[in-house]
Order: C-alpha cells, then structure tokens, then sequence
C-alpha cells in the first residue's frame, strides 16, 4: 500500500475532491494547512492570484519579500500501488496552473493499516467496496 499526500493551493481543493470521487476514489482525508515554498510572498498579491488564476503569470514576477504562512490544503489517500499513478495524474491536472504554489505531491510507502470497527488489515481495511 502507499500514501498519496498533497499539498494544494487551498481554492483547489473542490474540484480535486470531485476528481478523485469520479474516478472512484472516495476515501481521503483532507486538512486545512499552512505552509510556504522557498519564495517569500506578498499577501495581498496571493489573494489576487487566488482570485484571477488566469492572472497569475502577471502577478507572480512582482510578488515582494516576506516571510508569512500561505494557506493550503493537504490530501492523503492510502491506496492499493496500482492506484498510484491514477491516484497522482488527477491531482497533477486538477492543481496545475503552471504557476508557482501549485503545491507538491509525496508518494510514501505503508507497512499496515487496521481498521478499526471491524479489525480488517491491509488492502481489506481500505477498500470501501467491500463493505
């Protein structure tokens, strides 16, 4: 099994979570976030790139220094390795503006997973179809 764990531009997280539920992947946890890249960014000019992201490819080279936390999303899914590319191809094309902050996606491995009502391990505890 693997983690797929992304960290997403906050304004993306709706149409991300409508892929992946009509690519038959419903089971994922998503957390509200804060984090930042190696750039320093303006505030008020991030706040206009999430508004306007057809905007961004201007804004984006007068961004000046600063050192504040940009709101994000993370996603995690625990899926099966053959999911793993399905899995990363949607979020790669529902984040991708192109544009710096579009996030970062980390493939990881796991050892286990228990569910915890009915004491399933391994791929049984994380297939939601056999329920």
């Amino acid at each position: 099994m693997k983690e797929v764990m992304a960290i997403i531009r906050a304004n993306k997280i709706n149409q991300t979570k409508k892929a992946l539920v009509a690519a038959g992947l419903p089971s994922f946890t998503a957390v509200k976030c804060m984090g930042r890249g190696s750039r320093p960014v303006d505030f008020e000019m991030l706040e206009a790139m999430n508004r306007s992201p057809e905007d961004a490819g201007e804004i984006l080279p007068i961004l000046s220094q600063g050192g504040r936390l940009i709101p994000k999303r993370m996603l995690s899914l625990i899926v099966p390795p053959q999911k793993v590319q399905e899995v990363v191809d949607i979020i790669m094309q529902e984040n991708s503006t192109g544009n710096q902050g579009d996030g970062k996606v980390f493939v990881l491995p796991i050892s286990d997973v228990l569910r915890v009502r009915t004491e399933e391990e391994g791929l049984q505890a994380i297939d939601e179809m056999q329920q």
